[in-house]
């Protein structure tokens, strides 16, 4: 080869080295997303959404329960607790403030059986004899020539949602506007009747109300006012409330009780002996409603989607970090009490297993199994709730790379009227500005009723969702820099 040109030969030359060059450049970490399995997803949705767990309801032993199996599943794939005293626990207490068997509340004569016949919106010491007065459904027209100053008033619920808007937080709106409307012209007693939809939620949702309202220990929630009541009644009711000449007595008394919760927290350590010391945090929530009102024969509220699909996921996150660490260390907590008020991550927030600084960025997984199977939601994407748009960033790319979601943007709009951004457990750490996102596949008709059953859900749209807020976590496990907070981030409300 010797009489080659020397141009020639050189090109050769480096022509032969190429193999060593190329394998000499740095390659991306290889994942562990083959470690997401949908039978995995599958065995672990079905096994919480059963009925063994009741329910799951908050401060009860079905929540301890399913609470202990979580971190049987956590030390079986090997990971390392991080709650107190060298467990997986965190336990912490809630306060349940309800209306006592003691109350009573009388129409004319007719004595209304509390929970069957009567239901109080907020909780409230109080005593009234007062008479009855019927106002239709209280529109301005029925009201101009009413004396309501000294009167319990009585009228029938009425109105339509917006878009987008379910019925029962609409209702729920509309009890409150009215009630304050009522009570601020005079009224010392709001009786509010159900029409035909509202019938529908108060015999699903008002066991709910029954059970009364739940908070941390001297929580806002656990604070109790003497003022006018006002009284959520079945349909039946409208014939009870016509009758003049009556009068309304009832006298309410309220009694509270202390639960035990826990939140469940493990960790998988880093590889980077600098970065192993930040985290990115997978949360979700192990509770749901527990055993209610029978719903067309149906007590137990299992909560499949609701959150089943989170805690499966989360699972299975365990798995694949477990098979293939990041550079940063991956943290998981499973929030108690989130049905309650998101009691769990409140309680968390204020009492971090590790610095909240050292926190990179927070992926929250809440209802992620139902609705279409080519979309998605992402909370927190956009402002004024986005708090990190580099973290945004992590989960558009993350998304593009897998399952390609079309993205609902609308429900984490500030003027969406459910509010959703607000529901789970991502708000106590965004609030904290801890770089937090929230997937959701939203809302659906079966939500937080018995038909919220692991058979409704779908499972190669949950595996997807689980694989996309995988890419997303490893991404931010892996980065140079944790996602830097938007300076300009500030929540509406």
């Amino acid at each position: 080869m010797y009489f080659l040109p020397k141009m020639l030969s050189k090109l050769l030359t480096a022509a032969s080295l190429l193999p060593a060059l190329v394998m000499a450049q740095p390659k991306p970490a290889a994942n562990a997303l083959s470690a997401i399995k949908e039978s995995d997803l599958k065995r672990d949705l079905y096994a919480l959404s059963d009925d063994h767990f009741r329910g799951r309801q908050a401060g009860s032993l079905d929540e301890l329960k399913a609470s202990m199996w979580i971190a049987e599943q956590a030390r079986a794939i090997g990971l390392k607790p991080l709650g107190d005293d060298g467990t997986f626990f965190q336990f912490f207490h809630l306060q349940r403030t309800r209306i006592s068997e003691t109350s009573r509340f009388i129409i004319g004569s007719r004595q209304l059986e509390y929970g069957r016949d009567a239901l109080v919106i907020t909780p409230a010491i109080a005593s009234v004899d007062a008479p009855l007065v019927f106002v239709g459904k209280a529109t301005p027209e029925e009201l101009a020539n009413v004396d309501l100053k000294g009167k319990a008033v009585a009228f029938e619920f009425s109105g339509n949602p917006t878009a987008d808007m379910s019925f029962r937080r609409f209702m729920n709106a509309t009890f409150q506007r009215k009630s304050a409307e009522l009570i601020k012209a005079g009224a010392v007693a709001v009786l509010i009747v159900s029409d035909d939809r509202a019938q529908r939620v108060f015999e699903t949702f008002g066991s709910a109300l029954e059970l009364g309202r739940y908070d941390l220990p001297g929580g806002p929630n656990t604070r109790v006012f003497a003022q006018a009541p006002a009284i959520w009644l079945p349909a039946r009711a409208l014939d009870w409330v016509k009758q003049p000449d009556q009068r309304f007595t009832n006298i309410v008394n309220v009694e509270s009780f202390s639960y035990p919760s826990v939140n469940i927290i493990a960790k998988v350590e880093g590889t980077d002996p600098v970065l192993k010391n930040e985290y990115v945090l997978i949360s979700t929530h192990q509770d749901h409603d527990g055993i209610r009102r029978a719903v067309a024969g149906d007590s137990i509220f299992n909560g499949a989607d609701d959150n089943a699909t989170g805690c499966a996921a989360t699972l299975a996150l365990m798995r694949a970090f477990a098979q293939k660490p990041g550079k940063r260390s991956a943290l998981f907590v499973f929030h108690g009490a989130e049905e309650r008020g998101l009691l769990g991550s409140r309680y968390y927030t204020a009492h971090p297993t590790v610095p909240l600084a050292s926190i990179a960025g927070v992926l929250n997984l809440e209802m992620i199994g139902r609705n279409a199977p080519d979309s998605a939601a992402l909370l927190g994407s956009q402002p004024p709730h986005r708090n990190s748009k580099e973290l945004v960033e992590y989960a558009l790319t993350a998304n593009r790379m897998g399952p390609g979601f079309k993205l609902d943007t609308r429900w984490d709009r500030a003027d969406h009227p459910e509010g959703w951004y607000f529901r789970s457990d991502h708000l106590p750490y965004a609030r904290l500005n801890v770089p937090a996102i929230c997937f959701t596949t939203l809302l659906h008709a079966d939500y937080h009723t018995p038909k919220d059953e692991p058979d409704r859900i779908d499972l190669k749209k949950l595996a997807q969702v689980t694989r996309w807020a995988y890419l997303t976590g490893w991404a931010v496990a892996n980065a140079p820099k944790k996602p830097a907070i938007d300076a300009d981030f500030k929540l509406e409300r």
